[in-house]
């Protein structure tokens, strides 16, 4: 992490974290339709940093509220029929939360990327890591420092 992505000290309006490649196979809920350790990982990071609000970024769906119930698909980031950083765009000015600040996005470049083009100011404590291994680590270390603060 880089002193900018420290996140001791505040309390982000916005967190946006990944989907994932694991999927019930049954519609659901977006926060119980993934579930996949990345995602999970993800999700509980997100929780402990208290955030005012947490998205999902749905490769498919783009930004998804936890209860909004989705069917399953197969879409990953980067596919021809997955979402744009312009849908994004669109989405976030409908609701009314381009201007949040601070915002923290966990996930991968490709998630990360997107997240970006919305929020160019947007934290993103798992950037340089070097794999899904540091990456996991970060997560859970970050769950660990707010469970003692």
């Amino acid at each position: 992490m880089t002193a900018n992505d420290h996140l001791d000290l505040f309390k982000p309006q916005l967190v946006v974290i990944p989907c994932g490649s694991r999927k019930l196979g049954v519609p659901a809920r977006s926060a119980d339709m993934y579930v996949g350790s990345y995602h999970r990982a993800c999700r509980k990071a997100a929780d402990a940093l208290r955030p005012d609000r947490l998205l999902i970024l749905s490769a498919r769906h783009g930004l998804l509220e936890l209860d909004e119930v989705i069917e399953p698909y197969d879409t990953p980031h980067g596919a021809a029929d997955a979402v744009t950083s312009q849908v994004l765009l669109e989405q976030a000015t409908v609701r009314d939360i381009v201007g949040l600040d601070p915002v923290v996005a966990l996930g991968g470049a490709r998630h990360i990327s997107l997240v970006r083009s919305v929020w160019p100011h947007v934290r993103t404590p798992l950037a340089g890591a070097r794999g899904m291994g540091e990456q996991m680590a970060r997560l859970a270390a970050m769950r660990e420092d707010r469970d003692h603060l």
